[in-house]
């Protein structure tokens, strides 16, 4: 009998937190060069910043304007937009897999923004590199997050991954910060990306008198809590 795959069977709530995953199919590369990471990332942009339509419509309407620059108005007019129902809190996007912290405010927000970004980013993957097929192992997996200490941890897990299966003798935590393709550097303030939006983590830090995030993310003596909330929340 088939067996469905771990957190692939999802119970969407609205107004709720959830830790999103996928990787390739056989684990390979979904991302093998940086125009793979800064398309994939484009299409997050386009897809959970607001969309200016009016800007848009005068685009279309202008007659100086040239037929490519309306042809492409009218596509960013068509695609779907999740800015109203989804918020980005975190991000790593590692050379075969993806983690995504969100929160939804439409029961099946998710469902239709993973769908709209893993389709989209499959074509563009398999006309680059001429293969046919599917991308993805499976379908997206998700993990509904229940409390504050979940949410705390799981950004630790997500931004952890670049050095997550280094020797722990080779480990030194300045590549995270130095690491481009994660949402780390926006809670260290080293940059500011519009549709990351990190401050109600950061915030509950700052009222609940705890570590820097910075201190809570790289410090040895979490590891232990952090393998606890995985363990709890059925990570694989």
């Amino acid at each position: 009998m088939y067996m469905p795959g771990r957190n692939t069977i999802k119970t969407y709530i609205e107004n709720t937190y959830y830790h999103l995953y996928n990787r390739g199919v056989e684990k390979q590369k979904i991302f093998r060069d940086d125009q793979d990471h800064a398309v994939f990332l484009s299409y997050l942009k386009t897809y959970l910043e607001p969309k200016d339509e009016i800007s848009l419509q005068q685009i279309i309407s202008d007659t100086e304007r040239s037929w490519r620059e309306k042809d492409q108005a009218i596509k960013l007019l068509r695609l779907n937009n999740f800015s109203d129902t989804i918020t980005l809190l975190s991000y790593c996007l590692m050379s075969n897999h993806f983690h995504f912290l969100v929160k939804q405010t439409e029961s099946n927000a998710i469902d239709h923004f993973m769908n709209s970004l893993c389709t989209r980013f499959t074509m563009y993957f398999n006309k680059k590199y001429k293969r046919v097929g599917p991308l993805f192992q499976s379908v997206y997996k998700a993990v509904m997050i229940r409390n504050n200490e979940q949410l705390f941890h799981i950004t630790r897990y997500i931004h952890k991954n670049p050095i997550a299966h280094m020797r722990a003798d080779r480990i030194e935590h300045r590549l995270l910060a130095s690491f481009s393709y994660s949402s780390y550097q926006e809670y260290l303030g080293l940059r500011k990306t519009t549709w990351v939006k990190c401050e109600s983590v950061l915030t509950q830090f700052l009222e609940k008198g705890l570590l820097s995030y910075q201190s809570f993310v790289e410090d040895v003596d979490q590891e232990e809590n952090m393998q606890r909330m995985i363990q709890s929340i059925s990570l694989d």
